[in-house]
């Protein structure tokens, strides 16, 4: 549940709430905003009544959450989350979407990289994305280079600025990753490794989580909640598509309706990942489009400086012609869009 202090409270009004809180076995988490000290307590309600806490001297209300995911609930937290990095970047609320951009892997060719990278930083993109250590289907296929990668990449953002953001797939490489990445990606195939959460709960860095191929919107949202709740609010949620029956033309079902469903339950950022939604680099254009005009708060697309070559995704891939056109069209309406929100901010239900 929730409780909202009058703006009034004093500082022994609240400590008497969090003292309750405690003896009844509640983990609090306080709020303290510009008007209003709100309180999250975590716990089995049944234990304390919610009368007995409204009844309290400086508790304005008390609000109880129907969602199990309770942190990254628009129940507790109506405003969007808006997340911010040391060179000014912002992800979420008003801002202008981002753009993620870079190959599924990052091969032993760092003039390859720099060239993906010196393309995204003029096509205005805030992120280069790309893999050290990938989760393969196959054992056989390319599974990445490790630190070896990770330096590459920390190369790139010394050469353009651009952020660094790639996938952690076990809690022993935490430190590492962390040491070179701005953003830390959990994977489709790690949403639901808790382990792995818990781990990046613990650490300040932001965090793009990926949804499941075969997750439901709920499943994915408490997913969010364990590393939020572990201590990391910075978290961005990614729709990478689900499951479907029809492989013939795509890889996956990219579902645009989670992008608005989402941002009525949740106040967390969203992007949209067209590459591994459907695994055709000519549905990369469209889906990513629909993403934004859906609300999407970014875009994360796979790009190499040579497709057919790339040791993994390269048919989900754009090269790099490629990219700046279908950026240039991007950028063009997001300036529209961006106009729009800005202007007048839709409200949630």
């Amino acid at each position: 549940m929730i409780i909202i202090m009058e703006k009034t409270a004093t500082q022994d009004n609240i400590q008497a709430v969090m003292n309750i809180l405690k003896e009844h076995g509640f983990r609090a988490i306080l709020h303290e905003g510009a008007v209003h000290t709100v309180i999250d307590a975590l716990g089995d309600k049944t234990s304390l009544s919610p009368d007995r806490l409204d009844a309290m001297e400086g508790v304005s209300h008390v609000k109880l959450i129907r969602e199990p995911y309770r942190m990254a609930s628009r129940d507790r937290k109506p405003e969007d989350t808006v997340i911010e990095f040391d060179n000014g970047v912002k992800i979420g609320g008003a801002n202008r979407p981002v753009f993620m951009v870079g190959p599924c892997s990052v091969e032993d060719d760092y003039e390859g990289l720099l060239q993906v990278a010196l393309a995204a930083k003029e096509m205005g993109c805030q992120f280069l994305r790309g893999g050290a250590f990938k989760p393969r289907t196959s054992p056989y296929d390319f599974d990445g280079l490790g630190e070896k990668a990770l330096k590459y990449l920390a190369k790139a953002k010394e050469e353009t600025g651009l952020l660094v953001v790639t996938e952690l797939m076990d809690s022993s490489d935490l430190d590492l990753v962390c040491e070179y990445a701005d953003v830390i990606q959990i994977g489709a195939r790690n949403m639901q490794n808790f382990r792995l959460l818990k781990s990046v709960g613990k650490c300040s860095k932001p965090v793009v989580l990926k949804r499941g191929p075969a997750s439901t919107i709920k499943e994915f949202l408490l997913a969010a909640e364990h590393i939020m709740y572990n201590g990391n609010e910075k978290v961005i949620l990614c729709e990478r598509g689900i499951k479907g029956f029809d492989s013939s033309y795509t890889r996956n079902v990219l579902d645009i309706s989670a992008i608005p469903v989402i941002k009525k339950y949740s106040h967390l950022p969203v992007i949209v990942d067209p590459s591994h939604g459907t695994g055709q680099r000519y549905l990369i254009e469209p889906m990513a489009k629909a993403g934004l005009v859906a609300g999407a708060d970014g875009v994360m697309v796979e790009v190499h400086h040579n497709p057919a070559q790339a040791l993994s995704d390269g048919k989900q891939s754009l090269s790099i012609p490629q990219f700046k056109e279908v950026f240039t069209k991007l950028n063009s309406i997001i300036d529209v869009l961006h106009l729009e929100k800005s202007m007048s901010l839709p409200t949630v239900e």
